[in-house]
């Protein structure tokens, strides 16, 4: 009987020698590092040879798994031509988007839903994260669109809003400011901060945190004001209540180059869910 190797597998094998570390191919191929171990040592219980060896702390290829390795493209790439030409017009995916925190509640339960009911075979990812990191993503290959915020005049911007202040009115009145902010990198903790040092007003951090709903409760609290825009935030922004005036910011999409037809349709209706977003 010959022996048979799964796609998955192979695919594992040369994310691995792609990305150089099993930390980096997880991420790509979506399992975990545990799991893609074993992935790995089920390949070469098939083959019945050691595809790597450890050099230090690097993975280096065998001269079975170098031999292994151009195999293995071509076995991939003759696959997806096959899928392709079979399932044409069809998608299934996986379609890498990665937002943050402030369009996911928007987005992941009416664009992605959208783009389901178009593609019901399509696997969909998604991460939340920073901007600076899902940028980081995409250089990397391992997200193809991202959205996220940046300087108003950035050439990928998509709209522009104008930051406010969020907060009980009362606390405007302190005469040192309690801010509730998200932890670093942020660019509206940076803003909110440089607004007030500009303006001579004291201010101390008294709600740090790295998600955006306990951010959101503490200060429907009271606990602390902050920066934000009137697009995800519930409630409307503060007046004028003598608080330093703040920049605008720029939502803004990035793709990766050379999307599909549905990842760039995805792509594209994100595009017009975020220009359509009341700001």
């Amino acid at each position: 009987m010959p022996v048979n190797l799964p796609t998955n597998l192979l695919r594992s094998f040369v994310a691995i020698v792609d990305t150089g570390s099993m930390l980096h191919a997880s991420e790509r191929v979506f399992v975990s590092q545990s799991a893609l171990s074993l992935q790995i040592k089920r390949l070469e219980e098939l083959l019945q040879q050691s595809l790597f060896h450890r050099e230090g702390r690097r993975l280096a290829l065998t001269a079975h798994g170098d031999l292994m390795l151009d195999y293995a493209r071509k076995v991939l790439a003759l696959h997806d031509e096959a899928v392709a030409a079979v399932t044409a017009g069809h998608f299934a995916g996986p379609a890498r988007i990665g937002m943050v925190q402030d369009f996911a509640e928007l987005l992941l339960t009416g664009l992605l839903a959208q783009f389901a009911d178009l593609h019901p075979e399509a696997e969909l990812y998604s991460r939340v994260a920073g901007t600076a990191e899902l940028l980081d993503l995409l250089q990397r290959r391992q997200l193809d669109i991202v959205l996220g915020f940046a300087a108003p005049n950035d050439g990928n911007a998509v709209t522009t809003a104008p930051m406010s202040w969020f907060g009980k009115e009362e606390l405007a009145a302190h005469e040192t400011i309690p801010l509730a902010v998200l932890e670093t990198p942020c660019r509206f903790r940076e803003a909110a901060i440089r607004a007030l040092e500009d303006a001579g007003r004291p201010f101390r951090i008294t709600v740090e945190t790295p998600n955006l709903t306990t951010l959101r409760a503490a200060v429907d609290a009271g606990l602390g004001l902050t920066c934000r825009t009137g697009m995800f935030l519930r409630d409307a922004p503060l007046g004028d209540v003598g608080l330093p005036s703040l920049p605008h910011v720029s939502c803004v999409l990035h793709t990766a180059p050379g999307l599909d037809g549905p990842t760039h349709q995805l792509a594209t209706l994100a595009r017009e869910v975020v220009a359509g977003l009341p700001n």
